[in-house]
């Protein structure tokens, strides 16, 4: 069996689940449809096809993840998943910082400010925009009524306008949502060889 991995990483590891997902060949049609929207150009993870036991969930939840994650404008991409891995690194969830980090790497095409961030966290040195999302998405993750006015006014100081800033504050506070239902489901795994 694959070890738990702890560490953050870049690398997207496996996610070996704990609660049994459901087989696509013995799939309801309830159950199929509800996968429908799930934006996979390959294979349905085995974490959405664990989602897929309870249907009316999994239609609600991938509607809403992908109108907060890919809308057009607003905040870019990749800084949507600054917020994302910020959430991630807070609740420690090693698989969607993985996830995150690696996205933004594959949009900003650059590497260092994941590699800073998991290195060093709120300290991290990065170019002030990046440092203000990182910095304001981890508040809102470790304690989400010490977010306030002051902290958002910080985000328009530096240029971030009002959709740019409800932006950040639905992909943060979705991925608090995301890292719990990751970590009691399942175990992010080193990949097999």
């Amino acid at each position: 069996m694959n070890a738990v991995i702890h560490n953050f990483t870049t690398e997207v590891p496996e996610w070996r689940p704990r609660v049994k997902p459901i087989d696509l060949e013995e799939a309801t049609p309830e159950q199929l449809d509800a996968l429908k929207v799930t934006p996979s150009n390959t294979k349905v993870s085995d974490y959405v096809l664990v989602l897929a036991n309870d249907v009316e969930t999994l239609k609600v939840r991938t509607p809403l993840f992908n109108a907060i994650m890919y809308n057009k404008g607003g905040l870019s991409r990749a800084e949507r998943e600054i917020g994302a891995t910020a959430a991630s690194v807070v609740n420690r969830c090693v698989y969607c910082a993985a996830v995150h980090s690696s996205r933004y790497n594959q949009l900003a095409k650059d590497e260092a400010v994941m590699q800073r961030i998991f290195a060093d966290g709120e300290e991290a040195d990065l170019d002030e925009r990046a440092s203000a999302i990182f910095k304001f998405a981890t508040k809102l993750s470790k304690a989400p009524s010490e977010a306030d006015a002051d902290d958002m006014q910080r985000l328009r100081d530096i240029g971030m306008s009002e959709e740019e800033i409800l932006d950040l504050i639905l992909s943060t506070a979705l991925f608090g949502w995301a890292n719990r239902l990751m970590h009691v489901l399942g175990d992010p795994v080193a990949k097999a060889d």
